[in-house]
């Protein structure tokens, strides 16, 4: 078995292509530069194509057996999936696994959600057995935060006081190599969770409790996190994000037990929980501040 892993130098790829080689599995990686070929993991084929050049992706996707489909997060996604599915069924792919985002009612009013719609439909609709997993937000975004918290004593993601039920990306990666090398997924979609419901507060709390300093909650105020942030990330994400964020703070994103039980169908063990993994990183980053010291 062959698998093509689309963005496996990012974050959940990387965790599913080397999951899929523990497997027994020959992996391809598909990235769009030389310069992100050195990124590949060892043993693992890299092809270089594009999914904003369609034409690219022949070679990409031909002679392999199954598909692992993660689209970036930007203002081409919704083309971009498309044309991967196309490619897929030109290349008579056998399996397709979609990282969507979990989707509770009234979420898909948050643009990068809505986007991922049309590449759920096109990948129903392709005649290749498919398995749709969505995730909630990942415990490892906060690794692009890690400066404001050790710094500044200060958690700045305005995720509100309802509370998400957050989601470690090897976990998500986990349930990828499953359905890509396991029967009986054909079809499913899976909420993807964590065990716990986490306010701004709580996630504070748990930083505050590993990290060697006091953590505090920089709150709900959309403006004043639209002000920190927009110099530091393109005007499209900013908009987008802000809807995201409000979301959340008026609605949550919390699993229900039929979820995490179809969940734990999928992993068949429970899911990773968010304070073992801040103590996980916490260790790094205090230990990357007495080197640096």
């Amino acid at each position: 078995m062959k698998i093509l892993v689309i963005g496996c130098t990012g974050n959940v790829g990387g965790h599913v292509a080397r999951g899929l080689v523990k497997q027994g599995a020959a992996v391809r990686c598909m990235t769009r530069s030389t310069e992100t070929m050195k990124d590949i993991p060892p043993g693992i084929e890299g092809h270089i194509a594009d999914l904003d050049m369609p034409e690219t992706l022949t070679w990409a996707f031909n002679g392999v057996d199954g598909v692992f489909l993660l689209v970036p997060v930007g203002p081409n996604e919704t083309r971009q999936g498309l044309a991967a599915v196309s490619a897929a069924k030109s290349a008579r792919i056998k399996k397709i696994v979609y990282l969507s985002v979990n989707m509770p009612e009234g979420s898909t009013i948050i643009p990068h959600f809505s986007s991922k719609l049309p590449i759920e439909n096109a990948v129903k609709e392709s005649g290749i057995a498919y398995t749709i997993l969505r995730p909630n937000n990942f415990f490892q975004n906060d690794l692009r935060v890690k400066d404001v918290i050790m710094q500044y004593g200060l958690y700045p993601t305005p995720l509100g006081r309802i509370g998400l039920n957050r989601v470690d990306v090897r976990d998500v990666a986990d349930c990828a190599v499953t359905a890509l090398t396991q029967p009986g997924h054909e079809g499913r979609i899976y909420p993807l969770h964590g065990p716990e419901t986490l306010t701004g507060n709580d996630i504070a709390r748990i930083y505050g409790n590993h990290a060697g300093r006091d953590v505090r909650y920089a709150g709900n105020d959309l403006d004043v996190w639209e002000a920190r942030v927009r110099n530091v990330m393109p005007h499209w994400w900013v908009r987008d994000y802000r809807v995201m964020y409000r979301f959340y703070q008026d609605h949550g994103m919390v699993a229900d037990k039929t979820e995490l039980e179809l969940q734990r169908e999928l992993m068949n063990r429970e899911p990773r929980g968010f304070e073992d993994f801040v103590k996980e990183i916490s260790y790094e980053w205090k230990n990357e501040q007495a080197r640096a010291a």
